[in-house]
């Protein structure tokens, strides 16, 4: 990372890792991480191992999905898994809302307020997991027993 200041996006991610005692540290790379696959060819390793944050809405508040950079949610079926009333993807507008940080960039942690989490149990198949810090080009490295510590999260089948 060098001696780069870190967004305040990034920082808000840094602080929190640093708060819950987690090893990673927060990298600004010089490549875009915006999607999966971006950010896998700039760590250089699986895009199922990245850990996608995408934002829904549901039953009237946001809720945060961590999945495998090689999965898509099936927002049907985790509703039903999660007895839950209709998920829908969240606007730009709500997703800056519920995370302080923009499409694109949004962490697991860092959030004003803690956001409801699920975490996509495949995750738990990598042993090293990459996932964004606030913005499109920062991220860190963590694994599956710590994201769900980190968010206090739920593991669940998303796809």
């Amino acid at each position: 990372m060098g001696k780069e200041r870190l967004s305040h996006s990034s920082q808000s991610v840094a602080d929190a890792l640093r708060e819950a005692g987690a090893l990673g540290q927060v990298r600004v790379l010089p490549d875009s991480t915006r999607t999966a696959v971006e950010a896998a060819q700039a760590l250089g390793c699986e895009v199922g191992a990245i850990a996608n944050s995408l934002v829904f809405m549901c039953d009237g508040g946001p809720l945060l999905v961590l999945t495998s950079g090689s999965h898509r949610v099936d927002t049907k079926a985790l509703a039903t898994g999660l007895e839950r009333g209709k998920i829908h993807r969240a606007t730009p507008e709500q997703v800056r809302a519920a995370t302080g940080q923009a499409i694109g960039g949004v962490a697991p942690v860092g959030h004003p307020v803690r956001v409801e989490t699920v975490v996509d149990e495949t995750l738990a198949d990598y042993p090293m997991l990459w996932a964004s810090a606030g913005t499109p080009h920062s991220v860190f490295p963590t694994d599956y027993k710590e994201l769900l510590s980190l968010t206090r999260g739920r593991s669940a089948k998303v796809d």
